[in-house]
């Protein structure tokens, strides 16, 4: 055989081959798609609070038959609830899993985020874990309601890890307005989430522990499924302003004020700026007095824990301020968002009973006004002024910083995290869509953003995150120690007396022949005056006793019925009369 024929064998043999392997590579690819697709990994977070809201922060994690909670908050009520006390989440989905929840991981120590923990730990009893501020801010609660000893609560630090089920949670420091807060790193099958928490980057905090961007960016390497965002400074261009800052305005304020008393309102849960008006009022030769029970409990337990470093003999009793010259004090107190029961408030229309406010205070707001709460802090401001204090407030100095990552910090955080999915969380509509925009600005797909809702319960694989069902949530109402017993017929109807007041129609009626033996009396209150009404008062009084004997007449006993017509007709002549619709309550007694 010649080397050409040698040549063509092996090519044509090459060929054959060629063709046995294609053969065979088809076949192998039948067998493949024969096989069921494997399922994919997949994690499920619940919103039970903290979205389309500021407060009540609380999400759920789950994944197969293990759950976990972040954060348990409450939030304040607004105008439209009430006589409400305080606002918590709705605990249903929470109490019908019980079985499944391993634990509750807390970020920081601010009441919208453990606010609820006692109403939720009288329904649920699972392990508390949190830093050691924040364990020491959730016990003075849970004493308040009974629960410390029946509690477990497991103090952890920055970096340290927690397995809970399924999960491998890790701490991670952030810089806020209080200290020990932290965000989390989630880790179980399904991939890594990122919940960042509260948080603000600060390069120069008070307490000189920055932001621990380093551990955030070892998990960027590693590959982030998801980030969960705060957003409430969302709409705020910028960089937040270091903490210190306001150091150096109490400097210049406090030499401003000279000779006069110096009272300084802030939120009782900051800790670095109660902090810092103390080192200026040592400095300045001043003393310390504390007033508000919030701002006492932090005080003591910061200087417990070794947050708060007051010298010794610095800090006096309140009963003792008429002791010292105006020049020599400087009271911290509550009440920078101008809450109608706070002591500055008080001092305000001159109803505090250990001070009372004159010309020579000077009264630094060291706060801004939380979305909604602009009125009412407004009118402190006027009701001080009125009394010629001199009032330093929102943006008049640098006397307050926010806690929370403006626009830039939040790009910053979400450029080294790198997460495939993101979901702001922690804000209104319009932080949490802002945010949302901020997401895609720096190149996160619109198909991988997610702005949820309280009561969505969502799945995340590698592939898709999407809506996989509606969990029980919404509102609980707590009114003095009645928790959830307060509705929405209840409070349709104490805005209904708050709008127009309420009118009582009192009889007495004899059984046997339905005469009115005594009546109808009718009371009138938040209605009209009826000293300055006697005509009208006298016309309802007819009117009610026709449409009893009428209702008799006709043989009507059923007492619904009465009450009803009763209802129905005087609503009729106090809507003719006055053009107002107050509230009809008749009482009728059978004798």
């Amino acid at each position: 055989m010649t080397n050409q024929n040698r040549q063509s064998d092996r090519n044509a043999g090459g060929k054959r081959n060629s063709k046995k392997r294609y053969v065979t590579y088809r076949k192998a690819s039948k067998k493949k798609s024969l096989r069921p697709p494997v399922a994919k990994e997949s994690v499920n977070i619940a919103f039970l609070g903290g979205m389309n809201e500021i407060g009540k922060n609380m999400t759920l994690y789950e994944y197969g038959n293990d759950m976990f909670i972040v954060d348990c908050g409450l939030a304040f009520p607004n105008s439209d609830l009430p006589g409400v006390d305080l606002v918590i989440p709705d605990f249903s989905y929470v109490e019908n899993n019980a079985d499944k929840i391993k634990g509750l991981i807390v970020t920081h120590g601010h009441e919208d985020h453990i606010g609820g923990l006692a109403y939720l730990l009288k329904k649920v009893n699972i392990p508390i874990y949190a830093t050691k501020l924040t364990i020491g801010l959730i016990k003075g609660k849970l004493e308040e309601h009974g629960l410390l000893n029946k509690v477990k609560l497991v103090e952890i630090k920055a970096r340290d890890n927690i397995t809970l089920g399924s999960f491998n949670i890790e701490l991670i420091h952030v810089n806020h307005s209080i200290p020990d807060a932290v965000g989390l790193a989630i880790r179980c099958p399904a991939g890594v989430i990122i919940q960042t928490g509260d948080f603000k980057i600060d390069t120069t905090p008070v307490d000189g522990d920055m932001i621990d961007l380093q551990r955030f960016a070892e998990y960027a390497k590693r590959g982030v499924l998801a980030l969960l965002s705060d957003s409430t400074n969302a709409e705020r261009p910028g960089y937040s302003a270091s903490e210190k800052s306001v150091g150096e305005s109490f400097e210049m304020l406090f030499r401003k004020a000279k000779n006069k008393r110096i009272v300084v309102a802030t939120f009782a849960s900051n800790i670095h700026r109660v902090q810092q008006i103390v080192d200026v009022a040592q400095s300045r030769g001043r003393k310390v007095a504390v007033i508000g029970r919030s701002l006492e409990n932090l005080v003591s337990v910061g200087t417990e824990l070794g947050y708060l470093n007051i010298p010794e003999g610095l800090l006096i009793d309140i009963n003792l301020i008429k002791n010292y010259p105006d020049d020599k004090l400087v009271i911290i107190t509550t009440g920078s968002q101008g809450e109608p029961m706070s002591a500055l408030t008080k001092m305000s229309i001159g109803e505090h009973r250990k001070v009372s406010v004159t010309p020579n205070d000077y009264v630094i707001i060291s706060a801004t006004p939380i979305p909604g709460n602009e009125k009412m802090v407004g009118n402190v401001v006027n009701e001080l002024m009125k009394r010629g204090v001199d009032v330093i407030y929102e943006k008049m100095y640098e006397v307050h910083v926010s806690g929370h990552a403006c626009q830039e910090e939040l790009k910053l955080m979400m450029g080294l995290i790198k997460p495939k999915f993101f979901i702001p969380v922690h804000g209104e509509q319009k932080h949490l869509q802002k945010h949302a925009l901020l997401a895609q600005s720096m190149g996160i797909n619109t198909e991988n953003i997610y702005i949820g809702n309280i009561g969505e319960k969502i799945q995340i694989t590698s592939d898709e995150i999407k809506k996989i069902d509606n969990i029980p949530s919404g509102e609980v109402y707590v009114d003095g120690i009645g928790v959830g017993d307060v509705g929405n017929i209840v409070l349709n109807d104490r805005k209904h007396l708050s709008k127009d007041g309420i009118i009582i129609v009192v009889a007495t009626i004899d059984s046997s022949s339905g005469y009115v033996i005594s009546g109808p009396d009718i009371v009138s209150r938040g209605f009209v005056y009826v000293r300055e009404n006697e005509a009208l008062m006298n016309s309802a009084r007819d009117l009610a006793c026709r449409v009893i004997d009428e209702c008799y007449d006709k043989k009507y006993h059923d007492w619904n019925t009465v009450k009803t017509h009763l209802r129905d007709e005087l609503s009729k002549l106090m809507y003719e009369k006055t053009k107002r619709s107050p509230m009809i309550l008749p009482i009728l007694m059978e004798i």
